[in-house]
């Protein structure tokens, strides 16, 4: 397993494992599989060239197949730029629970740790994906809140975590985060 940072020339197969995530695991994403089709390969070519302030990485197996996603936003307006994002974070069923989620997390946050002035990393997860809160807890991140009624699938309402993790040594030891 290797993780590496997507590139545009890695669009068709992000593009196949994204889809296959809105699929399988609606509930976990705000996009839906419907809205992400209708996304043109030229855009998510350009949504994948990364920069200094946003990359996606992939994970690999052993036949280089993508097997996971995780991509990295950073504010860009100067009073929130000490924070940025981690969104779509996805692993393929047939390699879950082998470690790809920790890797995937811990390659990010080291990336993240290493750019000047970065201070926080939020997420937010549905509250009942009780595995992913797991591990983003055994990394770190603290829950500060809830959001009631935070998507809408169909006829059900989904609650959503918002979770935080402070990146600056300092402040991760006075919150008790090693």
């Amino acid at each position: 397993m290797y993780i590496r940072t997507l590139t545009s020339a890695d669009a068709e197969i992000y593009r196949g494992l994204r889809l296959q995530s809105l699929l399988q695991n609606p509930e976990a994403f705000l996009s839906t599989y419907e809205s992400e089709l209708k996304i043109s390969i030229v855009t998510i070519r350009i949504r994948l060239e990364p920069a200094d302030d946003h990359f996606t990485l992939g994970a690999f197996d052993a036949e280089e197949k993508l097997v996971g996603i995780i991509t990295f936003f950073r504010e860009s307006r100067p009073k929130i730029r000490h924070k940025a994002h981690v969104y779509s974070v996805y692993v393929d069923p047939g390699a879950r629970q082998q470690g790809v989620g920790r890797l995937l997390m811990l390659e990010l946050i080291s990336r993240a740790a290493a750019l000047p002035g970065l201070e926080i990393l939020n997420l937010s997860l549905t509250s009942t994906n009780l595995p992913a809160k797991r591990l983003y807890e055994s990394l770190g991140f603290i829950c500060y809140g809830t959001e009631p009624k935070a998507m809408k699938l169909g006829e059900e309402y989904l609650d959503e975590d918002l979770m935080y993790l402070q990146l600056v040594p300092e402040q991760r030891k006075e919150n008790g985060n090693y």
